[in-house]
């Protein structure tokens, strides 16, 4: 008699197994909450503040950041059952998923204090105390992203054995060349060495009048460009191996591959019209 890989694992060890997948899971839940939770006040705000920075409403970045974190602690969340189970429930996936949640609390709940005070979050050096927070978002943000590039490479290196092929490389490589592109785009973004402070390149320093939705730039370059199409590959590449599952399986590698290489050219594109000094649209 044949005895499965499940059926060789004793009930307490099984039992001890599912708990530590619930805590991961839960860590991940319970920063999307946070996220939600603080989103509702942010709208509620936004409608009645009339207050201004750069010439658009505080609770604009705010709610810009809540959304963006919910789809990125999301897409963990969906991810996380295509790594291995045993792997999945150890401790090294618990840990990314624990600076990934912590780090995402950190960093909108430090947004959302800045736009009740009124004060910018971002670019804000203003006091000593601004100063070493604005230092620390960096920080966090870096280890945001570090650990999503870490559950990536586990879904490359240790796959659930039913994950199909595209979506695991989709997947995997999604996670890791989002996480560096994002690096290195929220690195030149965030250190002002391109013209100074802020997300600008030429044009008029100024949110008002950007491009709907995103807010981008419509005067001159806007660096938030790439770091939006870096970020979202996270997204992309696992829809695109999905699809290439379902529709050409056997060319569901060739199909990663080239949405990766056409990922990378979107960004860089992107990012050389932002140096340039030109608007998206």
């Amino acid at each position: 008699m044949t005895i499965g890989f499940d059926d060789s694992i004793s009930p307490a060890l099984s039992r001890n197994i599912q708990s530590s997948a619930d805590k991961t899971r839960r860590l991940l839940i319970v920063s999307i909450g946070l996220q939600l939770g603080l989103a509702v006040p942010s709208l509620v705000a936004l409608v009645i503040d009339d207050r201004l920075i750069n010439e658009i409403s505080v609770w604009i970045k705010p709610l810009k950041f809540q959304a963006s974190l919910i789809v990125m602690l999301g897409t963990l969340l969906l991810l996380l059952p295509l790594i291995e189970r045993r792997v999945r429930e150890g401790r090294g996936v618990w840990l990314a998923c624990m600076v990934a949640a912590a780090t995402a609390t950190g960093e909108i709940a430090y947004i959302t204090l800045q736009a009740a005070r009124g004060r910018a979050s971002h670019f804000n050096t203003a006091t000593a105390t601004e100063a070493l927070a604005y230092s620390l978002m960096g920080v966090g943000a870096a280890l945001l992203v570090l650990s999503s590039l870490v559950i990536g490479i586990y879904i490359l290196r240790r796959p659930d054995r039913s994950v199909q092929a595209g979506l695991r490389l989709g997947a995997g490589w999604g996670l890791i060349l989002g996480s560096i592109l994002t690096l290195i785009t929220a690195f030149v973004l965030g250190s002002g060495q391109i013209a100074g402070p802020g997300h600008w390149v030429g044009g008029i320093r100024s949110d008002a009048g950007g491009l709907l939705l995103l807010g981008w730039s419509r005067t001159g370059g806007d660096l938030r460009v790439p770091h939006f199409f870096a970020t979202h590959i996270m997204q992309a590449l696992p829809i695109l191996g999905l699809l290439a599952d379902c529709l050409v399986a056997q060319h569901a590698r060739w199909m990663i591959l080239g949405g990766a290489l056409v990922s990378i050219a979107v960004v860089v594109m992107t990012f050389v019209q932002a140096l340039s000094g030109q608007p998206f649209l």
